[in-house]
C-alpha cells in the first residue's frame, strides 16, 4: 500500500545525478571545494550509463570553469570539486567519483549516497561518449500550502505545485491530483520532475492532499473509508472529500482550465477510483494504479479468505497507531515470531495492537461480513463516469487483484471506449523507476519508462489538454518470456485466442491431454513446519533491508524440494507455449483434516544452461491461495469433509507469459505460505484468528488426476 520508500530508490537507483533529495531527506555537511582548470574538467565531459540499466544515463558538461551533471529525471546541477576526480553538490548527500583506466582516461563515474540512509548503496556509470547531451527537461514549480474546508467543516491539508510564472500568464493549466494517507509535506518541484518527468515537463498544476485524520489534515482517519450510499448533505466519504477539494481548487487557484485528472498508486489508487464515483464534473481522467479494491477478496488483508498475517500486522500498526506512518521494525525473523505466538490474536496481543480498529475487525470478523463488504469498491463500478486508465503489475506483492477487478467491473459498461488497462512486468509501483529488472529477472528494456512515455502521459494529455498521441484501444500487456508489449481489444483477449487446459498427470507430470489413468499424489502438511513464502530470515514488511518488494519473483527452488508439497512438471518444451488471460486452478483433492489451505503456483523452470545466472531458476508466473472453508461461500464458511474428494476452483489472476522452448512448466501445490498467510489449523475451528495450539494438526493431503477428477489449470492460448 505504501510508496514513500520509492524516494530513496529513485534517488539512488534511478536519478543518481539529482543530487538533492526528491522528498526532502536530511542532507549532510559539504567539504571545502577546490577550483580545477577547464582543461581538467574537460576530462570528465561526456555521457555515462549504468551497465545493467543502460536507460539510466548521466550527462556531464562544462560551462566556463564549472562542471554540471544532469539526468532525464534530474535538473542540470553544478558539481563542485573536493579534489581531482571527487565531486559533490552543495547541500546534497550525494558524492561523485570518477575512475580512470591505466592510461589515465576517465572511463567511469560512481555515485554514492552519503546521507542517513547510506544503505541505498553505490552505483557505477560507464562512459560511452565524450560528448555531453541535454537530457533533462526539468521545469521549475512553485509550492504553496492550504487548508481546504470540507462540507462538514473539517479542513484537509493540501500542497499545490505549479509551473513558475503560470499563475498570471500563459495558457490555463489542468490539475493533476493525488490524495494519500502517507503525507505530502515532502512534495516538491524536484519530486514531481523525478517521479512524473513527462507530465512535469508538459506543465500541470499538481495537487497533493492528506486525507482525513492523516498528517496535516483534520478529522478522523478510517481505513478504506466505505462509500456512503444515498448521502445526505452532511455525509462524508472519500468521494465527497474529493469533490469538495476540487470545487475549492477550481474557485481559488488562478489560471486553471477547469479540468482535473486524478492518479495514485495503492491506497492513493483506491482514492483515485473514488474520484470516478459520483464524479465531480471537472474530473476528466483518472488512473487508479495498483488500487486497493477489495481488501478481503484479493488485495492487502485477505486473499480468498486466507488472512495475510504479516502484512495486516505491520500495516495496521503503521496507519492506525499514529497519525503518520512510522514503519514496523523488528530484528526477529517474523517466521519465528508468528509461529511462537500461535495465531494472530497472540501476535496482536504481544504487539499491543488488539484495540486498533482494523485489528479488532481481523480478530472478530474473519469472514466476508458486511464490514468488509462495505469497503469493497467494485460493486460501485456500475457505470463509466470518466475515462479510466487502470495500471498493474504481474508481480505486485500488495494489490495485484484490484487493477484487474476494477477493469472487469467497468468494462461491461464502457459504451464510449473510455476504460483502459496496462499490465506490465512490475511489482507494486514498479513502473515508477527506470529499470529493466525485477529481482534477478531482466526484461530487456526499461518497461516503466516505455509505459509512462507512450501511455500514461498521452492519456492525461488527451483528456486534460486535448492533445493527440493516446492510441490505446483497450489493454496493453507486456508478454513476459518473449518480453514484448502486446495490445488487445479486450482483457482477457478474445480474437486469436482459444481456451486451453493443462492437466496434472500421472507421475507428477503435466499434459494438455485429459488424463485417462487414475493417479493421486500425497503429502503431509504439518502446521508445526509450514512452508515459508520467501527465504528466511523474513523481515518486517517495510523494515530496513526487507526483501518484501520483489519476493514474487524469488527463485522457488528454496522450497520446491520439500516433501510437504506436490510438483507437477512437463518435460523440456519442444516449442514455445504461451499462457494468456485469467489463469484458473481447478483442483480435485482430499485431506484427512476438516479444513485446509490450497496454494497453487504456475512456475517457469529455466534450463540448466540458461544465461545470466538463471540456470535452473524457478520463476512464479501466477499464484494464489484459497482457504478451504470458503470453497462454497465467502460469507458462510463450512468444514471440509475429511477424506472426501472435493473440487476447489479459484483464480490465480491474469498472466501473459511465454514458456520458451527448452524451459519446463511446473505446477506446485502446497498447503501453507507462512507467515504472509496465517497457518490453517487443518481442523475446523470457528475463528482461526484465535485457534488454540491444540487445533493445529498434521494432515495428509491428496491431489487427484483422473477422468473423474481432472485437476488442471485453465487459461487462453494463441490459436
Amino acid at each position: 500500500m505504501t510508496h514513500r520508500g520509492w524516494s530513496i530508490k529513485i534517488l539512488c537507483g534511478v536519478l543518481l545525478v539529482s543530487m538533492t533529495p526528491a522528498w526532502g531527506q536530511a542532507t549532510t555537511g559539504n567539504p571545502a571545494s577546490v577550483v580545477l582548470p577547464a582543461s581538467k574538467l574537460d576530462e570528465y565531459v561526456g555521457e555515462y550509463r549504468v551497465a545493467a540499466e543502460p536507460e539510466i544515463v548521466a550527462s556531464i558538461s562544462r560551462q566556463g570553469d564549472a562542471l554540471f551533471g544532469e539526468g532525464e529525471r534530474s535538473a542540470r546541477t553544478e558539481w563542485k570539486a573536493e579534489s581531482a576526480d571527487h565531486f559533490f553538490v552543495s547541500g546534497s548527500p550525494m558524492r561523485m567519483t570518477f575512475q580512470r583506466d591505466a592510461s589515465g582516461k576517465v572511463t567511469a563515474l560512481t555515485t554514492q549516497y552519503a546521507g542517513p540512509r547510506s544503505a541505498a548503496g553505490t552505483v557505477t556509470f560507464v562512459r560511452f561518449s565524450d560528448e555531453p547531451k541535454e537530457l533533462n527537461h526539468f521545469r521549475e514549480y512553485t509550492r504553496s500550502e492550504v487548508m481546504v474546508p470540507m462540507r462538514d467543516g473539517v479542513r484537509l491539508h493540501v500542497v499545490i505545485l505549479r509551473p513558475v510564472g503560470s499563475e498570471k500568464s500563459g495558457a490555463p493549466l489542468p490539475f493533476l491530483m493525488e490524495r494519500t494517507p502517507y503525507g505530502v509535506d515532502g512534495a516538491s518541484s524536484r519530486g514531481v520532475n523525478a517521479t512524473k518527468p513527462e507530465l512535469a515537463a508538459s506543465g500541470y498544476i499538481f495537487v497533493f492532499g492528506d486525507i482525513r485524520g492523516r498528517y496535516g489534515s483534520e478529522g478522523k482517519f478510517v481505513m478504506n473509508r466505505p462509500i456512503v450510499a444515498h448521502k445526505t448533505k452532511n455525509d462524508v466519504d472519500e468521494t465527497t472529500d474529493t469533490n469538495d477539494t476540487i470545487d475549492w481548487l477550481l474557485k481559488n487557484v488562478p489560471n486553471n482550465n477547469g479540468r482535473v485528472g486524478v492518479y495514485g498508486i495503492s491506497y492513493p489508487g483506491f482514492l483515485a477510483m473514488m474520484a470516478g464515483i459520483d464524479a465531480n464534473p471537472a474530473v476528466k481522467a483518472i488512473s487508479p494504479q495498483a488500487p486497493m479494491t477489495n481488501i478481503w477478496k484479493g488485495d492487502d488483508f485477505f486473499h480468498n479468505g486466507a488472512f495475510r498475517q504479516t502484512y495486516g500486522f505491520d500495516y495496521v500498526q503503521q496507519l492506525e497507531a499514529q497519525k503518520t506512518d512510522v514503519r514496523v521494525e523488528s530484528k526477529e525473523d517474523t517466521f519465528d515470531f508468528f509461529l511462537d505466538n500461535v495465531n494472530f490474536a497472540g501476535a496482536a496481543k504481544s504487539a499491543g495492537m488488539s484495540d486498533l480498529p482494523t485489528a479488532r475487525a481481523f480478530l472478530s470478523q474473519p469472514e466476508y461480513t458486511k464490514f468488509w463488504q462495505a469497503m469493497a469498491v467494485e460493486p460501485h463500478l456500475t457505470k463509466v463516469e470518466v475515462p479510466t486508465l487502470e495500471v498493474g503489475g504481474w508481480w505486485d506483492q500488495e494489490d495485484m487483484w484490484g487493477t484487474q477487478a476494477e477493469y472487469a467491473a467497468l468494462e461491461p459498461h464502457d459504451k464510449n471506449h473510455e476504460v483502459f488497462m496496462v499490465l506490465g512486468p512490475w511489482n507494486h509501483g514498479g513502473w515508477v523507476p527506470t529499470t529493466r529488472h525485477l529481482g534477478a529477472v531482466n526484461f530487456g528494456a526499461a518497461t516503466g519508462d516505455q509505459y509512462r512515455k507512450t501511455i500514461e502521459a498521452p492519456f492525461f494529455e488527451k483528456y486534460l489538454k486535448d492533445r493527440p498521441g493516446f492510441d490505446l484501444e483497450d489493454t496493453a500487456s507486456f508478454r513476459t518470456g518473449v518480453n514484448e508489449w502486446k495490445r488487445y481489444g479486450a482483457w482477457p483477449p478474445k480474437i486469436g485466442f482459444s481456451a486451453a487446459k493443462l492437466y496434472l498427470a500421472a507421475g507428477n507430470g503435466l499434459s494438455f491431454t485429459p488424463p485417462a489413468a487414475e493417479s493421486k499424489t500425497d503429502y503431509v502438511a504439518d502446521p508445526a513446519n509450514p512452508v515459508p513464502y520467501r527465504q528466511r530470515p523474513i523481515q518486517s514488511t517495510y523494515a530496513s533491508g526487507s526483501k518484501w518488494r520483489p519476493w514474487l519473483v524469488e527463485d522457488q527452488r528454496f522450497v520446491s524440494g520439500r516433501k510437504d508439497l506436490a510438483n507437477f512438471t512437463t518435460a523440456a518444451l519442444d516449442r514455445d507455449v504461451t499462457v494468456t488471460g485469467d489463469v484458473v486452478a481447478d483442483i480435485f483433492a482430499s485431506t484427512t483434516g476438516t479444513d485446509g489451505d490450497w496454494i497453487v503456483k504456475l512456475i517457469d523452470v529455466y534450463p540448466d544452461d540458461a544465461p545470466d545466472g538463471m540456470g535452473g531458476y524457478q520463476l512464479m508466473i501466477a499464484d494464489e491461495i484459497l482457504r478451504g472453508r470458503y470453497r462454497k461461500s465467502f460469507e458462510k464458511p463450512e468444514p471440509v469433509k475429511a477424506g472426501e474428494v472435493t473440487e476447489y476452483k479459484w483464480s490465480l489472476h491474469g498472466a501473459d507469459h511465454t514458456f520458451l522452448k527448452g524451459h519446463k512448466i511446473m505446477v506446485e501445490v502446497q498447503s501453507s505460505w507462512f507467515p504472509l498467510y496465517d497457518r490453517n489449523p487443518q481442523t475446523y475451528v470457528p475463528n482461526i484468528m484465535s485457534a488454540p495450539a491444540s487445533a493445529y494438526k498434521a494432515e495428509t493431503v491428496s491431489i487427484y488426476s483422473s477422468s473423474k477428477y481432472p485437476s488442471h489449470l485453465e487459461f487462453e492460448m494463441p490459436q
